[in-house]
């Protein structure tokens, strides 16, 4: 089943975000998913130990010399593996990007991101190298506005697009419903539409964004 491995050597670039906006909307259609929280903060950890009723398994304390093997079980019983990686280049990163049948890479729109999106993109041309295959990847832009987008973020866009970076259609736009997420400590469909501003946006937001991994994942499959 698909590993999905959500990595960027940048922090706050809205990793644990996109991995737990995409493992619960996945998990709210029926699927099995199974979270991997490799974040040294083990914020979707935490998130678990709330009230959500989701049917999405966290695992963490996940280690360099275990993440393969851990990686390698749940994609055997679950649908779907996101993987939330630390905000470093380290063995556990490349150890995963290597198990990945796509990477997904979060950046938000400015110099500084794109710049290290760059890197993240360096970290699984290596990681080719070493597997010798091809491992599919994608770039896709968080915390952006629903309404337009900045043209600092055009710039990027058409550069990615220039450079023939692949890249989501879909942005994870700046909600507080994800936000709320963590807080409350519940999935989407679980937050009160009377005390979360924009959560119907959010939840569209989320499943569209979740539609199209299914599809570039399913593509990237057909592709191996």
């Amino acid at each position: 089943m698909p590993v999905i491995v959500v990595a960027n050597p940048k922090g706050g670039a809205g990793k644990s975000t996109l991995s737990l906006v995409l493992g619960t909307s996945l998990a709210s259609q029926g699927a099995t998913v199974t979270l991997i929280d490799c974040d040294p903060n083990r914020p979707i950890v935490d998130w678990k130990s709330g009230p959500s009723k989701s049917n999405v398994r966290v695992i963490g304390d996940v280690t360099e010399s275990t993440v393969i093997s851990v990686i390698q079980e749940e994609a055997k019983a679950r649908q779907f593996v996101v993987v939330d990686l630390e905000g470093t280049a380290s063995r556990l990163v490349s150890r995963a990007i290597a198990r990945a049948s796509l990477v997904l890479i979060p950046l938000q729109g400015s110099a500084g991101d794109a710049r290290q999106a760059s890197r993240a993109v360096g970290l699984i041309r290596e990681e080719e190298e070493l597997v010798e295959r091809k491992i599919p990847f994608r770039l896709i832009f968080t915390r952006t506005s629903a309404a337009i987008p900045t043209r600092i973020e055009r710039k990027i866009i058409a550069s990615l697009e220039a450079a023939s970076i692949p890249s989501f259609q879909t942005h994870l736009h700046e909600r507080s419903a994800y936000k709320a997420m963590f807080v409350d400590k519940l999935a989407l469909d679980e937050l009160d539409p009377a005390t979360v501003n924009g959560l119907e946006a959010a939840r569209e937001n989320a499943m569209k964004l979740a539609f199209e991994l299914v599809s570039v994942a399913t593509k990237a499959k057909e592709a191996a």
